[in-house]
């Protein structure tokens, strides 16, 4: 049904609404708290180690002590969940990304340190072989493809280390077909079957993911792209297959990877599906705001914010984003 023409001009008068800010809180369609929040934090080997990551103004790599550190804060700030990535040192690097699959690896170490620690937060943990692999692709390789089956054994037993460590959610980025339903299938046979999956459902293909990668240390071991396994970024129809698909094999929660470039795509996966919907505000959004900030073209704090809302009123349950701290503390101080 077409709605209904509105009176016009001076009957309605829009800016009534906006007067002052009690009104405006009063008719806000979307908010934010610390509640919509993942703070991704990036772990590095060592003791009392906070290490700046050169394309991320004001993000470190911290060592799991600092980590603990990190969670404390989340709690404090009433963020509910972190993510940990790790630098994986070059002389742990191999071809098959073994050192994922051992239960001594910084990911488990920060994850039972936290949990002992802070036993309320909620640990995410990234599922893919490219912080571990010498190639510095998500799978393993035969010359210049990557071997999807293989690789999803192989990432069956890397959630499975992840669990027993203390993970809370087990979230697959590597965009690997079928390998949602074989890890909840691996996850349930090992006596796992409350861990929660958070699908990157929709990950693209993306430019956006440099400083990440420069934060992880597998830029420097890519070789080729990852665009047979990655999303197209033309393409939407398909990120609705991808997204039926993982929730069809037992995601929990899906997501959306970059975040702003692919508003559109939150939009239609949670329209179509009604599922948990997350979007990770990626490591090159975080940069060029930072950078920005940090040149003055921009005023940081509203910048941030702003960009966070257009994730709610996208429809996202929740954001996975490095200004979680930053962003939390505004939001408490409001």
């Amino acid at each position: 049904m077409t709605p209904p023409i509105p009176p016009a001009f001076p009957a309605i008068r829009m800016r009534r609404n906006r007067k002052s800010d009690w009104a405006r809180r009063m008719v806000r369609e979307s908010r934010l708290s610390p509640d919509d929040l993942i703070w991704p934090v990036f772990l590095v080997d060592g003791d009392n180690i906070r290490q700046p990551v050169a394309s991320m103004p004001h993000v470190e790599r911290l060592s799991v002590d600092q980590a603990v550190l990190a969670a404390k804060e989340a709690r404090e700030l009433g963020i509910p969940c972190i993510a940990p990535f790790p630098y994986t040192n070059p002389e742990l690097r191999d071809a098959e990304g073994s050192e994922a699959l051992k239960s001594d690896n910084l990911v488990s170490r920060a994850c039972r340190d936290i949990k002992d620690a802070v036993p309320e937060i909620g640990i995410l943990t990234d599922v893919a072989l490219d912080p571990y692999t010498s190639h510095g692709h998500d799978g393993l390789m035969d010359g210049d493809s990557i071997l999807n089956d293989e690789t999803v054994d192989i990432l069956c037993q890397q959630a499975i280390n992840q669990a027993k460590a203390g993970a809370d959610i087990i979230a697959p980025s590597d965009m690997m077909d079928g390998r949602v339903g074989a890890i909840r299938k691996a996850l349930d046979d090992s006596g796992f079957e409350d861990i929660q999956i958070m699908a990157y459902a929709a990950k693209y293909a993306s430019c956006f993911y440099g400083p990440f990668r420069d934060a992880v240390g597998s830029e420097s071991q890519l070789r080729g792209d990852k665009r047979t396994y990655q999303m197209d970024p033309g393409n939407s129809d398909e990120a609705m297959r991808e997204v039926a698909l993982d929730i069809a094999e037992g995601a929990d929660m899906v997501m959306v990877k970059p975040g702003l470039p692919y508003l559109d795509i939150v939009y239609r996966v949670k329209s179509t599906f009604g599922m948990p919907t997350f979007a990770y505000q990626v490591s090159g959004e975080y940069a060029m705001i930072a950078a920005a900030a940090q040149n003055s073209w921009l005023d940081h704090d509203r910048a941030m914010m702003e960009s966070l809302m257009s994730f709610k009123r996208a429809g996202a349950d929740g954001i996975l984003t490095y200004f979680a701290p930053a962003a939390a503390k505004s939001m408490l101080q409001d």
